[in-house]
């Protein structure tokens, strides 16, 4: 059953000829084609809210030899049974066979468990008992993979092969970035040491309670980590204040009344925050203590703000992207929008960083940093 290419993909030559070269096991497409429908269709989907089910069979080390018999066998009963919307093809070339069922209902959880069925007896039905053995059916959900522990890794692996590709083909500035990352820290730590015991003191003289508040926040992949920053509100403060603010602002139903434009990620006039706390918040010092975080690995000098747990719970699809970038203390919305924009355009913001990052970017992005902060724009 031929497979529509939407008219949204561009074929250049080397697809076209791969097109050509590959062995057309009823329709499969090769797996540069496949892996861009893929990507085509996880971005349609992040905007309908519709659940995109990526379905694979990998054949066994064991299976090499007859790998091409054995996937002719499975794509034969694929095209008897897949909708003119089912797009077939290769993920892995000659290893692991894709299928993308698109446009699944949010609603219906029950699907994945009907396809995972049916995936599993039509691997019986072509091969038999002892070959389905010989084959690994597994099957993927976005946005759904994003939940559980590693969620985010695996659906990056999984899901992300282009941006996976990507990646491998920055591994010698992602060590550079990481160098950057340690020295500047250790740098930054050393020369703001008296800053930082001054800040200490000043917390602690201040108000009761500990010097540093440690919080959960979703890092790298949404794996949690633990966030910190100086204390700048009043020891055992309800975080529920925040919470419900926060999670009515990503739901666009924050009252204009709550804050003068309608769209500041930070409640204004927090009734728990500290006069210490006040500045300390409005100058950024609050955030000093993540250089310790940045040591750890855990973040970046540059990259997105870490979200806490709870805003994931009301993110979009779309939102989600933000976790495959590690987060950072400085980035393109904490030095040209802060408190200023809306919550979708500092998720655009961070989305822009991820798809142009380069070393030379988070240099530029250091650099200002201390502009902004001195500035005080969007902060308070």
């Amino acid at each position: 059953m031929p497979h529509p290419i939407n008219s949204e993909t561009v074929l250049d030559r080397s697809t076209l000829r791969a097109l050509d070269s590959v062995p057309q096991y009823h329709d499969l497409l090769p797996e540069g084609l496949f892996g861009s429908m893929l990507c085509l269709e996880r971005k349609r989907a992040e905007r309908s809210g519709r659940r995109l089910v990526l379905l694979l069979f990998k054949a066994s080390a064991s299976r090499s030899t007859t790998c091409r018999q054995v996937f002719e066998k499975i794509a034969l009963f694929l095209a008897k049974s897949a909708r003119d919307t089912d797009i077939t093809g290769w993920y892995r070339e000659h290893q692991t066979l894709g299928v993308l069922f698109t446009e699944v209902p949010a609603t219906h959880s029950t699907i994945v468990g009907i396809l995972s069925a049916k995936a599993n007896a039509i691997v019986l039905e072509a091969l038999g008992a002892d070959g389905a053995r010989e084959i690994n059916v597994s099957l993927h959900v976005f946005p759904d993979d994003f939940e559980g522990p590693d969620g985010g890794r695996r659906a990056f692996s999984i899901l992300y092969p282009d941006l996976a590709r990507e990646m491998e083909s920055k591994r010698i500035s992602v060590a550079a970035k990481r160098s950057i990352d340690v020295l500047g820290s250790l740098v930054l730590l050393v020369l703001l040491f008296p800053l930082l015991l001054l800040i200490a003191c000043l917390v602690r003289l201040t108000s009761s309670g500990p010097v540093l508040f440690r919080q959960h926040r979703l890092g790298h992949f949404g794996e949690t980590f633990t966030f910190l920053k100086f204390r700048s509100m009043r020891a055992n403060a309800d975080p529920s204040i925040h919470q419900q603010y926060v999670k009515r602002l990503i739901t666009k139903q924050t009252r204009s009344t709550e804050h003068e434009s309608g769209s500041e990620f930070k409640l204004k006039g927090d009734p728990r925050i500290t006069r210490v706390g006040a500045y300390l918040r409005r100058t950024s010092l609050d955030e000093l203590p993540q250089l310790f975080n940045v040591l750890r690995g855990e973040m970046s000098l540059v990259g997105p703000r870490p979200p806490l747990p709870y805003e994931l719970e009301v993110y979009e699809s779309w939102h989600r992207r933000r976790l495959l970038s590690k987060p950072g203390i400085t980035g393109i919305w904490q030095v040209a929008g802060r408190s200023r924009v809306t919550f979708d355009d500092m998720v655009r913001m961070d989305l822009q960083y991820a798809r142009t990052w380069s070393l030379w970017l988070d240099i530029k992005l250091l650099v200002q940093t201390p502009f902004a902060v001195l500035s005080c724009a969007g902060a308070y």
